[in-house]
């Protein structure tokens, strides 16, 4: 007797699962612009390199002889695949299944899912829709208890973010613990228009009193303006495209160093660059333009250009070698670094010395911003966090001053306690306070005693305009070399081929905070 039933019954079941939520919530799922979570897969996936894991995973109904009446899917699918011919770990949340709701999937696929990344060392990657959280009231009156909240598997989520790159994407609405995922990566990001993020949906919010629609209380301009997510984008093709990049800095796992791309010897220095930063030091400049001028073509990759408007933060790759960019914006409030500023600092210091990114700062930095506003934010508080995290950074490090460097926020141009790099345009001026704010205050019985006061501030500034020169500070070996600024690139291609010997492969003593 051979297994033709059995077979015939797998292959049954096979089609059930790939029917997911049935061609109404499918049809439905389409109608609203959105792919559905097996299609998100493909495409992410190279072509035909997605392997699932635990495709039979659901909810049976029997009838009273024991065969199989009907079948609701898991509504959480996860698998291996490659990316660029890379192997990775892809999830997608089937909102077609009730919502994406965990009532419908099943707790141990999410945590394999995390622990096959952190276990096999692959990048883990999240697709996300629905709410993956307790399910709903209703869900208490099926079970017949209640219970104290948990989340299974979160240790590993968090440990995780130690061990592999983990990137989500908000595809649609996201709430509860599908919210918490979405924001537990090293980079994630909204869809707009189709996604949006918040701690509970517009209902229980309704209940509290406050009525909003999904866009008004989550939308991807809200999340990519205050930094819950790191980028939005425009649709889910533009996503997947994001995630490859994004990976391709990065290694496999924390015990890999970061893989070299195409060289880009050819490049020189543009002769723009000897005049990018204007004589008048009340004169505000573009910062990115420098930045794709100093790396490699094509390769610069912004994260978070939405907030904390005061640097500049992404990927890139000198000579082919990726590294983490942290550049000043003067054109956001003079480059002062607020609240938020620090925590992008933060957040990126902690990327790039997880994964063994050498950072490269240019910097414009007149220190933190004061005032009532700065005190309500606590930006000495998160100022001080962005501090300790480049001086818990282990990674090389080169900084390039293009002008301002003040104050406390000045000093985190770099970790003063190891060997580094500094290089200065003859544009910079720094300090611990500009000189030109305290000449009245420091020479006031001079000026007071003088004839003429006016000739003779003038004669104090130039005095000390000559001690502020650039030049000045090189002499005593301030800062290791003042360059002409189209020698930059030639400069720091020539660091990072010596400094990345420098890169120790293993996991830091602790992970990024999310």
């Amino acid at each position: 007797m051979g297994w033709d039933a059995e077979l015939d019954e797998l292959a049954r079941r096979r089609a059930l699962a790939l029917g997911m939520g049935g061609p109404e919530k499918l049809t439905r799922q389409a109608s609203h612009g959105k792919l559905n979570a097996r299609e998100r897969l493909a495409a992410l996936a190279d072509e035909g390199s997605f392997a699932e894991v635990g495709p039979l995973a659901g909810f049976g109904h029997y009838d009273d002889s024991g065969a199989l009446a009907g079948f609701q899917p898991a509504n959480f699918l996860f698998g291996t695949a490659r990316i660029d011919g890379r192997p990775v770990v892809l999830s997608a949340d089937d909102f077609t299944v009730r919502g994406g709701a965990a009532d419908a999937s099943l707790h141990r696929k999410l945590v394999d899912a995390e622990r096959m990344a952190a276990e096999w060392r692959m990048p883990m990657i999240r697709m996300i829709e629905g709410t993956g959280g307790g399910g709903s009231v209703r869900t208490l009156e099926t079970m017949g208890y209640t219970y104290v909240p948990e989340i299974p598997g979160w240790e590993v989520m968090v440990a995780n973010l130690g061990q592999v790159p983990v990137v989500a994407l908000g595809l649609g609405p996201v709430a509860g613990l599908g919210a918490r995922r979405l924001v537990m990566a090293h980079y994630s990001l909204l869809v707009d228009g189709l996604a949006q993020m918040f701690v509970a949906g517009p209902p229980l919010v309704a209940a509290a009193g406050e009525h909003r629609t999904k866009e008004e209380l989550g939308g991807a301009a809200i999340h990519a303006g205050n930094g819950a997510v790191d980028d939005r984008v425009a649709t889910e093709a533009e996503a997947f495209a994001r995630v490859r990049r994004f990976l391709s800095y990065l290694p496999a796992h924390v015990g890999e160093l970061p893989p070299r791309g195409v060289r880009d010897r050819a490049r020189k220095g543009a002769e723009w660059l000897a005049d990018a930063v204007p004589r008048d030091p009340r004169q505000l400049y573009p910062v990115r333009p420098i930045v794709q001028a100093l790396v490699d073509r094509a390769s610069w990759f912004e994260i978070g250009a939405e907030w904390g408007r005061g640097v500049a933060t992404g990927l890139a790759r000198i000579d082919g070698w990726p590294v983490a960019v942290i550049a000043s914006n003067p054109e956001s409030l003079g480059g002062l670094w607020t609240a938020s500023t620090a925590r992008k600092v933060e957040r990126m210091v902690d990327l790039a010395d997880t994964f063994h990114l050498p950072i490269i700062q240019l910097v414009d930095n007149p220190g933190f911003m004061i005032g009532r506003r700065a005190e309500e934010e606590a930006t000495i508080r998160f100022g001080s966090r962005a501090l300790t995290a480049i001086y818990q950074s282990s990674v090389p490090w080169a900084t390039v001053i293009l002008r301002k460097c003040y104050g406390m926020a000045g000093s985190g141009h770099a970790p003063a306690d190891r060997l580094r790099m500094r290089l200065a345009w003859p544009s910079g001026d720094w300090g611990s306070l500009p000189i030109s704010g305290g000449l009245e205050a420091a020479y006031r019985a001079e000026l007071e005693a003088s004839e003429d006061p006016a000739a003779a501030l003038a004669a104090i500034r130039a005095r000390l305009d000559a001690v502020r020169s650039p030049f000045r500070t090189a002499e005593h070996y301030g800062v290791e070399d003042i360059i002409d600024p189209r020698e930059t690139r030639g400069r720091l291609i020539d660091w990072i081929g010596l400094a990345r010997r420098g890169l120790v492969a293993g996991a830091k003593r602790r992970g990024p905070r999310p």
